[in-house]
């Protein structure tokens, strides 16, 4: 087991530790650029000097962090609508940082999911085959399109996933009466012992080929906005496939390791991936995550979901409203 998820974990791992000595060779470079390259904008909207921006930056993802652990959501659907509505950045310096954000929380979580059988590799894999590439295809799309474009897209899917969040309800235990022949031949199954019960649990898969030509769909969407894709991997994992629900949290949180990591080369190698916004958010939310957990406990989830949702109906309709030019 150790040995698997040593193997499953070393190529991300390699690439992110590759993105961090990037950060360290170019960060002065990236700091002037990204100082020259947002200047004029900061300084129409604002009258704080530039370096206040990523201070402001740190505070804003702790808070974010510690609301996006509370109300079981990814940080990344929540932090590049909200920073690219509030904040003096370029759109495609905000989600080349969202996908380092998804990236992170991902690599952090997956060795212990991986070890409790919550994540499976055998699911993973096809997936990932499909959505790492067609996220690649989304983050040069993504880069192609004019800003207003994207920003329109982008309100637009915001706005979707809210209504998601909002109507969808995970079922834990799907039942699969029968696993289609493509699952059995991809051998799309598991088990994983149930703390609550002490039970060990069976799964398989069904509607297999559906699932997957949906991921078509969500890798274009991870890459092209820098989102991430776990409001999305779930559903289809868990509603659609009858994956049960902790196993499609815990392969879709493994699964994000890999899809990010493909499109955030294309960010990187485009000079969209600075470390003045980069860092002050990645360790923002690591932070807040940590926060979050402990504060799990006393919270209401329920309450914090539905005030998430509302958030992000309202950072989609301002996205809708930047690309409008309103």
């Amino acid at each position: 087991m150790k040995q698997r998820i040593t193997l499953a974990f070393l190529v991300p791992g390699i690439l992110l530790a590759m993105m961090i000595v990037t950060f360290i060779i170019y960060a002065p470079d990236s700091l002037a650029g990204a100082a020259e390259a947002n200047a004029a904008a900061m300084a129409g909207q604002s009258a704080l000097p530039w370096w206040a921006w990523p201070i402001i930056l740190l505070f804003f993802c702790f808070i974010l962090g510690i609301i996006a652990v509370m109300a079981g959501v990814g940080g990344g659907v929540l932090f590049v609508p909200l920073v690219s509505g509030f904040f003096p950045f370029h759109l495609d310096f905000v989600r080349g940082a969202g996908l380092l954000v998804a990236l992170a929380g991902a690599l952090a979580a997956g060795p212990g999911l991986l070890k409790r059988n919550l994540a499976s590799l055998r699911l993973v894999m096809p997936v990932a085959l499909i959505a790492s590439s067609c996220a690649v295809a989304g983050a040069v799309l993504g880069l192609a399109l004019p800003a207003n474009v994207v920003q329109l897209c982008l309100g637009g899917t915001i706005m979707f996933i809210a209504i998601l969040l909002l109507c969808s309800k995970n079922v834990a235990m799907p039942h699969v009466e029968k696993q289609d022949a493509l699952g059995l031949a991809l051998g799309i199954r598991g088990s994983y012992l149930e703390p609550s019960t002490q039970e060990v649990v069976e799964w398989k898969t069904h509607r297999t080929l559906p699932g997957l030509l949906l991921f078509i769909v969500i890798g274009i969407m991870a890459g092209m906005f820098g989102l991430g894709a776990g409001w999305a991997n779930v559903p289809v994992l868990n509603l659609l496939m009858g994956a049960p629900l902790k196993v499609a949290v815990g392969t879709s949180k493994f699964l994000l390791s890999i899809t990010d990591t493909s499109a955030a080369w294309v960010y990187l190698n485009k000079g969209c991936v600075l470390p003045i916004i980069a860092i002050p958010s990645i360790v923002g939310l690591m932070a807040g995550s940590f926060v979050g957990v402990r504060l799990l406990a006393k919270a209401k989830p329920k309450f914090i979901r539905y005030m998430v949702i509302g958030v992000l109906l309202f950072s989609g309709a301002k996205a809708l409203q930047k690309g409008l030019g309103m």
